[in-house]
């Protein structure tokens, strides 16, 4: 026979995989049995000590010379009235205690009956001497200092009473009386240097002087960083945490100071393009010293760029909220003078660094203040966006502007201020100016000539740079070439985005005005419908509807030519609202009328007939005699350019000049209010006029408007438009300009008395009435009456 092998069968995988199961639940089973066990164990231990506890507590020690003696019936009935009458730990003897605690290590020892002294294995050895069982009893040796405990209450449970204490702590006594020492010296300093109380001028002084250090500090850092950027970036951060400064005397100071001293320090040493983030492939990569201190220097100036927006941005923020700080060293007060130079920093950064990181950052800050309650504020966020649409040439820092705007706008629903929209007025995104912006973008660049090129260049620097020269002329056609075509790209975008946010929105008419020139022809008819009905419906102010019959007339002056349209509605409208015009709150609106008759009469001539004309030049004397100054010059100046356009409106200079009908200033139509049977006699009181420049513009058009010899105006008059003219000789300010000369002084001694007052005819009726004797007479009426009637 074959011997067996001892070799085990290789078990399959599902075997494995059963068997696997079943131990791991074998093994769960065991140890949750263990740890069950193991809780009873520990449980019965407790019970047992427990009951210890309380049978030392409340059963009185047999003594040891009668340890055989028991009774057991009474047993039962002894503990009961016993444990009645046990009493709380804090009222035992110290004895006892001592016993309780030496029994207490011993659990073997605890789980007897202590009303006994037998020992465990009493039955074992009976014979024994009581004195030596109890000599084998294992004793313990305080090899430490006792601790003093403090007896607390016990605690009751259904075992029953349940000791409670706890270790009173140990002081050490010397270190207690060099606490009390120490104390005792700073109590004695703090009464020998009392805090002197400073007068008004002391303290004044003093915050005068710690100005003074503040003012150095922050001079000497930024000095530093001016210097030498890239090796002091570092003080960047020290200069930015001055802006929590802590001393209430300087704190407003210091902090606004730091603001402008960081604004100016960015605008100084930021790079002329944007830092973007480095990639993980490029910080793992090994570069040069010099590129890793770039790197370092880029890192911390954007880093520092971001904190400092942050700062501005929560200022604004505490401002707005009204919420005062913990550490309560800035009133609510100075949060608006905090605020203030904030928005006037951000505003500054927004139009000197378009082009750096966080400027949409900016934008999103800027465009709710535009709207803000605070004017003045309101006002400094849109001078800077203004400033930002007239100088932006790429197009890029403007989009993202207008976009901002529109969704603010309609967010508000449309509820917004009007000097909001009017920014949209400086936008340069007209056709025509996008070849001289790409002009100015890409300037030609000086090349060296062959002169310059033989006397400080070698032959081989010469080749190359003529090689150079070549590229760079290449280059910048292809970027004059890119660059228009992105900035007609932006302009299409831009265009939809300016006339959204103003759709509804009844201050649209002056934006849709201006870029009138980008909206498809295939429009014009409806709009020139919406805004006649606009203008009809009654719900508009006199300024609004001078904003539609203005867009009205943009429109059909540029594409709109093309189209035979005869706007005759929106002449009679301007024609007969011109007399809601006067020296009081409509006085702003002349300016728009002004801009209107230039656009409706001057542009577009051809289409105006001498009928309407005459009409407007007739009512515009008219309306000269009723608003203040600057608007009267305005307008005489408009009645000069319109006879310089339309000639044969001179007839209204002759008296004598008769036409078929009657004038009938009180129609309103234009054409057929027979203005030619009228003179312009307004302007002769025009002449006697208390404003000299009033007085020029009368007598020049009285003497037929020329362009030369004694009735001409000076350059500086007959150059500038009515407009400009409307601006300059404003009386916003409340100054009458030119300034009215002072007269002469009287001259001393010669006083006008008496009778010099009245005229020698005067005199004399009045010397012979009061001469002549009063005498009674009856007074008659009838022949006065008599007289009257004849």
């Amino acid at each position: 026979m074959k011997a067996r092998r001892n070799k085990k069968q290789i078990p399959s995988f599902r075997k494995l995989i059963k068997t696997s199961k079943v131990k791991l639940e074998n093994k769960l089973k065991n140890k949750q049995f263990k740890q069950q066990s193991t809780l009873k164990k520990y449980r019965k231990e407790q019970r047992k000590l427990r009951q210890a506890v309380k049978d030392a507590v409340s059963k009185k020690p047999i003594p040891l010379e009668n340890p055989k003696e028991k009774r057991p019936g009474k047993r039962i009935e002894r503990e009961e009235e016993e444990e009645e009458e046990a009493l709380p730990l804090d009222m035992m003897d110290e004895d006892d205690l001592q016993l309780m605690k030496d029994l207490g290590q011993r659990v073997s020892f605890l789980t007897r009956d202590l009303s006994s002294s037998e020992p465990v294995h009493a039955k074992k050895r009976k014979h024994e001497r009581i004195i030596d069982k109890y000599e084998k009893i294992p004793r313990t040796l305080q090899t430490a200092p006792e601790k003093e405990l403090i007896h607390l209450l016990p605690i009751k449970d259904k075992s029953g009473i349940i000791p409670q204490t706890r270790e009173k702590p140990v002081t050490d006594s010397n270190k207690d009386e060099e606490d009390q020492e120490e104390e005792r010296e700073l109590e004695e300093e703090i009464i020998e240097d009392p805090i002197q109380e400073l007068t008004i001028e002391e303290h004044l002084i003093e915050r005068k002087k710690k100005l003074q250090e503040k003012k150095m500090h922050i001079a000497a850092l930024a000095s530093a960083i001016l210097s030498d950027p890239e090796n002091n970036i570092k003080k960047l951060k020290e200069l930015r945490s001055m802006l929590m400064e802590q001393d209430p005397d300087v704190a407003v100071t210091v902090r606004k100071l730091v603001i402008v001293s960081l604004m100016e320090l960015f605008k100084d040493i930021t790079p002329s393009y944007k830092i973007r983030p480095l990639t993980e492939a490029e910080k793992s990569t090994k570069t040069r010293k010099e590129t890793q201190k770039l790197r370092e220097f880029e890192e911390g100036l954007v880093s520092q760029y971001k904190f400092y927006l942050e700062n501005l941005e929560q200022m604004v923020k505490d401002w707005k909220q009204r919420k005062l700080k913990k550490s309560n060293v800035v009133s609510l007060k100075a949060y608006k003078g905090l605020a203030e130079v904030a928005v006037k920093s951000l505003c500054e950064l927004l139009v000197a660094l378009p082009h750096f990181n966080f400027h949409n950052n900016i934008i999103v800050l800027i465009v709710p203040l535009m709207n803000d309650m605070s004017k003045l504020i309101s006002e400094m966020c849109c001078e800077a966006v203004k400033k930002l649409f007239k100088q932006d040439k790429l197009g890029q820092a403007s989009l993202g502007v207008i976009k901002v705007i529109s969704g603010f706008v309609k967010g508000r629903n449309y509820e917004v201020r009007p000097e909001m929209l009017k920014t949209f007025l400086c936008l340069r995104i007209k056709e025509v100016e996008v070849k001289k912006d790409t002009e100015d973008i890409n300037k030609p660049k000086k090349f060296m000539t062959f002169k310059e090129k033989r006397k400080s260049l070698s032959r081989m620097q010469r080749k190359w740079k003529k090689a150079e020269e070549k590229l760079e002329r290449e280059l910048r056609e292809a970027e004059a070439s890119e660059s228009t075509e992105k900035k007609l790209k932006l302009n299409i975008e831009e265009g939809p985005e300016v006339t959204s946010p103003a759709s509804s929105s009844r201050r649209s008419c002056q934006v849709r005005a201006v870029f009138a020139h980008l909206i498809n022809v295939e429009f014009f008819d409806d709009l020139l419908v919406v805004l006649h009905t606009l203008i009809e419906s009654g719900d508009l102010s006199y300024q609004e509807s001078l904003h539609c019959v203005q867009t009205a007339f943009h429109i059909l002056s540029g594409q709109g030519d093309v189209l035979n349209i005869d706007p005759l509605k929106f002449y009679t409208h301007l024609y007969k609202t011109l007399f809601k015009l006067h020296a009081g709150a409509t006085n702003e609106g002349v300016e728009i009328v002004l801009q209107c008759l230039d656009v409706m009469l001057t542009k577009r001539r051809k289409q105006v007939s001498q009928q309407r004309a005459l009409a407007f030049i007739k009512r515009l004397c008219t309306l000269a005699l009723h608003v203040l100054p600057n608007s009267s010059i305005g307008i005489l100046a408009t009645t000069r350019i319109l006879m310089h356009t339309f000639p044969k409106t001179d007839l209204l200079l002759d008296s004598e000049s008769q036409g078929s009908g009657v004038f009938l200033p009180e129609l309103d139509e234009p054409e057929y209010c027979n203005a030619q049977n009228t003179a312009l006699w307004e302007l002769h009181a025009l002449r006697r006029h208390y404003h000299p420049i009033v007085q020029r513009f009368a007598a020049h058009l009285i003497a037929g408007a020329p362009s030369e010899g004694s009735g001409a105006l000076k350059p500086e008059l007959s150059r500038r438009s009515a407009t400009e003219l409307f601006e300059a000789y404003s009386m916003a300010e409340m100054t009458f300009n030119p300034p009215v000369e002072s007269s002469n002084p009287k001259i001393k001694g010669k006083f006008l008395q008496g009778d010099s007052f009245l005229n020698e005819d005067l005199n004399q009726l009045i010397k012979r009435y009061s001469s002549e004797v009063a005498t009674e007479s009856p007074l008659d009426f009838t022949k006065y009456l008599k007289t009257s009637l004849h």
